[in-house]
Order: C-alpha cells, then structure tokens, then sequence
C-alpha cells in the first residue's frame, strides 16, 4: 500500500501531490493527485478532513487541480482533496486518460479502446461482474475502501472519520451511487453535470451491459442513483446539483437530473442549480468550484 510522490507541486500555499501506488483491487498500479491544504503543510498537528473528487469519462489526472481549480477553496477551508481519481488499464507514457487502470503491460482486454464510453475510459466506478472486465475493473471497491485506507495510513494527518465525495458528468453519477450505497461513510455529496439515471440514458445502458449484463437490471439499480435514492433511508439529503442550462449531454438525455430530483422527493434537499449559458466543461466547474467544497466544508468542519 505504499505510495510514491512523483512530483510536489506549490498550489494555493499547500502542496499538490502526484502519486501512485500499487492497488491489490485492481490488481495495478494506480495514480492519484492529493492536495494538502496549507494549514496541514505547515503544523505538523493540523489534522484535516478529505475530500473525494471523481472524474468524468476520458479526463485527465490533472483535469480537477489545472482546471477545476479545487484547491483554492480547499486551501481556505483547511481540506485535504483527493483529485482526478485515475483508474487505469493501460501505460500510455504520459498523455494517460483518466479513469483508466494503469497495469504494467496493461489489462489487454479486447476492445477497451475502442470507445470512449465504454472500457479504459469509462469504470463508471462499480465492480464489474462480467468477463472479461471483472479481471480489473473494481472501481467500487477501489475508491470506497482501497484508495481512502491508502490515503490515511500514508498520510496520517488526514482524519478518515471526516470524509465527503463529489464528482463530474461519470464522476458525478460515482458521487451520488457512493453516497447513497454507504450511509454515514460520507458526510456530503455534491455533483457537476451529473449521470444521475444511468439505467435510461445511453452512456449508462452500454456500460451497465457490458459490466454487468444486459439483462441484469437488479444490478443497474444497485448502481443507478435514481433508483437508490427511492429507498433512502438515512439522514434527511443535502445535495447539490450544478447543470449548464448549454450543456450539450444534458439536451442529449444523457444526465437526467430531473429524473434523481423526482425520485428524491421527501427524502430531504436536492438543490439542482441550472445555471444560465454553462456547458460540460471545467469552465463551468471551475466557476462553481467553491460553491460544491464550501458545500462539503460545512458538514467537514461543523
């Protein structure tokens, strides 16, 4: 479980940290940014809450820090982030798209190239239970288990009883199911662009079949955050929702979030901010960055 800081990188007074190490999960190397937030960086007793950031399909390790711009807010606040989770399945030097496992020689499984929906680019963060991606692609597991006990018992100043998760378009869906599968495991949630309906959109109707099956649909549901979110039954909800009113995969029928806020009617707050002329990219994520850590911030640090 050891980790190994490739680069440290001055960010917002803190340090950005570039690491990998080897993941039993996933049965691969696996890369990681950290953000240690200035007041950790600078007293050795500062004990600080995490925050989790899962990406979206095809981005890049760097997409949340150069981007996204996370660190700022988490720089104020006093919160650690784990940024860009990188679940990898091949070696491709340094231009590596995100959530994709990162194998010595490679998982090698045909045809998780060959589109950007579906295999090396897309875990859409569940464990797969069809061949042949069950071999490797158990990003379930990974991040709400593998990654975080990593995390804590290498960098001991990080407080694992204090945790949120958020995420984008994939990631965002990664966020939601995470929370709503783990009761108490995380504080907060929140989401940009969300795939909140996985099982009636595209995108999640080629993943679900091929990881778990086409007619499998009990597990589609396992991992569709609109059908979880009918049977909540924790702590009244406080999510937050941003959707670019331009975003082009939400005029696709692809995010849905309309369908996620029905369905959690009388379950607590879903606040689905619509905001004017924003589309998919960072640009709209970097314009609300603050809004979703200080979301996060309230319940970390209250």
């Amino acid at each position: 479980m050891a980790v190994t800081t490739k680069a440290t990188i001055a960010s917002f007074g803190g340090k950005l940290l570039k690491c990998t190490h080897k993941a039993a999960t996933t049965n691969c190397e696996m890369a990681f940014n950290l953000y240690l937030p200035p007041q950790l960086t600078n007293n050795s007793l500062y004990k600080c809450p995490l925050l989790i950031y899962l990406a979206g399909l095809t981005c890049t390790g760097d997409n949340g820090a150069e981007k996204g711009f996370f660190q700022h807010a988490a720089a104020q606040k006093g919160i650690a982030s784990i940024l860009a989770i990188l679940p990898h399945t091949k070696a491709h030097l340094h231009t590596i798209p995100a959530n994709k496992f990162l194998f010595s020689g490679g998982l090698q499984i045909s045809g998780e190239d060959d589109s950007y929906d579906f295999g090396s680019g897309a875990g859409f963060y569940v464990d797969a239970t069809q061949e042949p991606w069950s071999k490797g692609y158990k990003m379930y597991s990974y991040i709400t288990s593998e990654l975080p006990d990593t995390v804590f018992q290498s960098f001991p100043q990080i407080d694992g009883s204090r945790v949120s998760i958020f995420g984008h378009s994939m990631g965002g869906h990664g966020a939601l199911t995470l929370f709503l599968k783990n009761p108490g495991k995380y504080r907060s949630v929140s989401a940009f662009a969300p795939i909140a309906n996985p099982s009636n959109c595209e995108w999640g109707k080629k993943a679900f079949s091929g990881y778990f099956g086409a007619d499998n649909k009990a597990k589609w549901a396992d991992h569709d955050a609109t059908e979880l979110v009918k049977g909540w039954k924790g702590d009244p909800l406080d999510v937050l929702i941003d959707v670019g009113t331009s975003d082009n995969f939400y005029k696709q029928g692809q995010l849905l979030p309309e369908n996620f806020e029905k369905a959690a009617q009388g379950k607590g707050k879903v606040n689905v901010r619509w905001q004017d002329g924003y589309d998919h990219s960072y640009f709209t994520m970097a314009s609300f960055a603050d809004d979703h850590v200080n979301h996060a911030a309230s319940y970390l640090l209250g």
